[in-house]
């Protein structure tokens, strides 16, 4: 084809932490079963509507490996299969339930529900609840990219010691290659979350976890053979980040205030619409989220999903929480809510693809006026926006996607895509942060939060001690392989962004707690084994327990840790 005015790239991140023996609802399995049936099923289905038309979606998306691991888990197809089961039925009581009351209308909506779950169990059921093994097709395909991420969603900047964040990558990358069948080329950082190389000083445990040098992120990303990974739009620009994160780390405000003199000094505006070199022992590459079609699709404010003809999250009827009503136009008031229209709702989605297609086009024309070159649009988004947030998201995506590929102002490419066509030149020194509140870290590191990292860095020095203590013996490495797990699960950084925002701060505090007493318990029993004492019964009960409820990361490999 002719050379386009410029490119987009669309990136989706999926992720749900580990939840599977953790409860049901609405945090436990429930919330994965919930995102397979609103999010990743209609993915599927819409990629695959597009190849039938011969049309590659050729979107890029990360699966956090901890996802990975869920969804291919025979215990989840079960789980999820029930799931599926009770939908339905809620939908087949809320059919008759209106019917008996005369809403015919409601009554209608309830059907639309119910023919809506039918569809999904069945779609799960010709791929044989084999969800991954799908993408993977679309990739071997040539389709669409997938890439990975750090093994839990720890958050990278903040792991306190280099070779537990080594492990969260390596892990991440193993274990993509273990359900996609290659290695992958782009690595998701969770939460954006980006640190580079220098004398760190950490915010707590300082008696355990000392002052050092410390390696940037992008060589433990170039050490495990990733090309390339995404970043916020500020720290592409240098971009001040905010909050009181800074008061609790002067060596990282010295570090700042060196980059800050570095970029007035260089006068040089980045622009988010190319790709960057990161300096690395390897071949690595940076893009970062454009602002302009973030807004416009993630803000329930500002964006598509605020429409008042789109199905409304909040409402739902009980007991079988499906939802009836739309976003209308008193956002606020819950029970001022209109009854919803799905024919309306479709054509806003309609609208709504074609503002954006514009959008894009206005934005890149305006770089190519400005630069002579064509750019590209990096849109980054979680997965679970789309189907579970906003109803109508998968049908969107659908058409965006349609419309480009018949569009020649605009060319849609994977990550992998681009940079072989346009190999970036221009190095670029990137300052911490993340694409949190301020642009730092202060969403996962704050008053509420900060046992948390008290802890963690504890066990981070207790089980590498423990490691370079017994790992030679291999009767201790079960035991070493759980320990492993434990710290891995208690390093998500879902634990406390979830206590920070409060929306599930008592269930994050338990995990977190749960993970940490079995990482204390079988921490014990390694040392009390590999003194050759006789272990208490509670704490052989414990790891026996800990080896069904978190059997995750099977045939874990110890030398990721170095």
């Amino acid at each position: 084809m002719a050379r386009p005015l410029g490119y987009w790239m669309l990136v989706l991140h999926t992720h749900i932490p580990y939840v599977l023996s953790h409860g049901k609802a609405p945090h436990g399995t429930d919330w994965l079963s919930e995102s397979l049936v609103e999010c990743y099923l209609p993915l599927y289905d819409l990629t695959n509507r597009l190849q039938q038309q011969g049309i590659p979606a050729r979107y890029t998306i990360s699966f956090t490996p901890i996802l990975q691991e869920q969804l291919a888990d025979a215990e989840f197809h079960a789980e999820a299969r029930v799931y599926m089961d009770a939908k339905r039925a809620a939908a087949a009581e809320d059919m008759q339930a209106f019917t008996r009351t005369g809403e015919r209308w409601m009554a209608g909506l309830a059907y639309l529900w119910r023919a809506y779950f039918e569809a999904q169990q069945s779609l799960y059921d010709q791929l044989g609840g084999d969800l991954l093994g799908a993408f993977r097709r679309f990739q071997d395909a040539g389709l669409i990219e997938v890439a990975t991420s750090a093994a839990t969603h720890g958050y990278l900047p903040l792991i306190g010691r280099d070779e537990c964040v080594r492990a969260q990558v390596q892990l991440g990358v193993q274990t993509y290659q273990k359900h996609f069948g290659r290695a992958p080329r782009g690595f998701w950082l969770p939460e954006c979350a980006y640190r580079p190389a220098y004398r760190w000083l950490p915010p707590t445990a300082q008696d355990v976890l000392p002052t050092a040098e410390r390696a940037g992120v992008e060589q433990f990303l170039s050490e495990a053979g990733v090309g390339y990974f995404f970043v916020d739009t500020h720290m592409l620009r240098g971009g001040a980040p905010l909050g009181t994160y800074w008061d609790r780390f002067p060596a990282l405000r010295q570090l700042y205030e060196q980059f800050a003199a570095h970029y007035r000094a260089e006068r040089t505006e980045r622009t988010p619409y190319r790709a960057y070199r990161v300096p690395a022992p390897e071949p690595l590459a940076v893009f970062a989220r454009d602002p302009a079609s973030t807004i416009q699709v993630w803000s329930g404010e500002h964006g598509y999903p605020g429409d008042a003809r789109y199905l409304e999250f909040h409402k739902m009827r009980y007991p079988g929480r499906l939802r009836y009503w739309r976003v209308s136009e008193n956002k606020a008031d819950l029970g001022a809510k209109a009854p919803y229209a799905p024919y309306d709702a479709f054509e806003a989605v309609q609208a709504h693809a074609d503002h954006f297609i514009s959008l894009l086009k206005q934005t890149l024309w305006a770089h190519y006026q400005a630069t002579g070159a064509p750019g590209v649009m990096v849109s980054m988004y979680d997965t679970e926006l789309f189907g579970h947030w906003w109803h109508e998201g998968p049908e969107w995506l659908y058409l965006v996607i349609r419309r480009l590929a018949a569009d020649p102002d605009i060319e849609m490419l994977t990550g992998s895509e681009y940079l072989e066509r346009f190999p970036p030149e221009e190095v670029v020194f990137l300052p911490e942060g993340s694409w949190g509140e301020g642009g730092s870290h202060y969403i996962w590191l704050n008053e509420n939060t900060l046992w948390v990292w008290d802890a963690l860095y504890r066990a981070e020095a207790r089980f590498l001690s423990l490691l370079q203590r017994c790992r030679t013996r291999a009767d201790l490495m079960p035991y070493l392989q759980q320990l492993a797990r434990e710290l891995l699960l208690a390093q998500s950084s879902d634990w406390t962004f979830l206590i920070t925002t409060g929306s599930a701060r008592d269930y994050a505090e338990a995990r977190v707690r749960d993970h940490l007493h079995r990482f204390e318990g079988i921490a014990t029993l390694t040392e009390t084994l590999a003194d050759g004492r006789e272990p208490a019964p509670d704490l052989m009960r414990l790891y026996q327990e800990s080896l069904q409820r978190d059997a995750v990361f099977q045939n874990l490999g110890l030398e990721a840790w170095g």
